[in-house]
């Protein structure tokens, strides 16, 4: 579980392809110095467990269904990535409650000075309430408008500054975790 409160920027190594997934490399030291092997990160919102660590570097699988359900499979070497290393006992529950588990790929329509428009489907929009939480990227955020086909969440300047939010422009592709409160609701609605 994580909390939607990006740790550390990290930095794509290299991201290789295999007939199972693919092969993700990040080069994030504060993270690494505190992960073993088998423990989990959120990778731009993605839950991901260490299949090898050093040297300040963190190493990855991601199988096709990783790669189809978000945007990781679209990286390169020198991206960077916003890092999240699972919450652990007694630690502030700063953001929102966050699993990694993403439920879609949308795309920014506007980034401008007070944040980001982002055009999602009905799937990722039926969840979404204006002042409800959603993760954009792993990023916990608030939600400050809704329209048919989109929902606008506001940027302040420390998480423009420490996550890759701030470097994103119309078309971007991002991974987006709606509130799993939304999802419990709706499940036990439908019996």
């Amino acid at each position: 579980m994580f909390t939607g409160i990006v740790r550390e920027l990290g930095s794509v190594e290299a991201l290789e392809e295999s007939q199972n997934g693919a092969r993700l490399r990040v080069r994030a030291p504060e993270t690494a110095a505190g992960t073993a092997v088998g423990d989990s990160v959120s990778v731009n919102g993605v839950c991901l467990t260490a299949v090898a660590v050093g040297d300040g570097v963190l190493d990855f699988d991601a199988v096709p269904e990783t790669l189809r359900r978000s945007s990781l499979g679209r990286l390169a070497g020198g991206s960077q990535v916003n890092v999240e290393p699972a919450l652990r006992a007694g630690e502030p529950l700063g953001g929102h409650i966050v699993q990694g588990h993403v439920d879609g790929v949308a795309r920014v329509r506007r980034a401008d000075d007070e944040g980001l428009e982002i055009e999602a489907g009905p799937e990722i929009l039926r969840y979404c309430v204006e002042k409800g939480s959603i993760a954009v990227e792993g990023v916990s955020l608030t939600i400050a408008g809704l329209s048919d086909d989109s929902f606008t969440v506001a940027l302040v300047p420390h998480t423009r500054a420490v996550t890759t939010l701030g470097g994103l422009g119309a078309g971007d592709e991002v991974n987006i975790e709606v509130d799993l409160l939304a999802k419990h609701v709706e499940r036990l609605l439908e019996r």
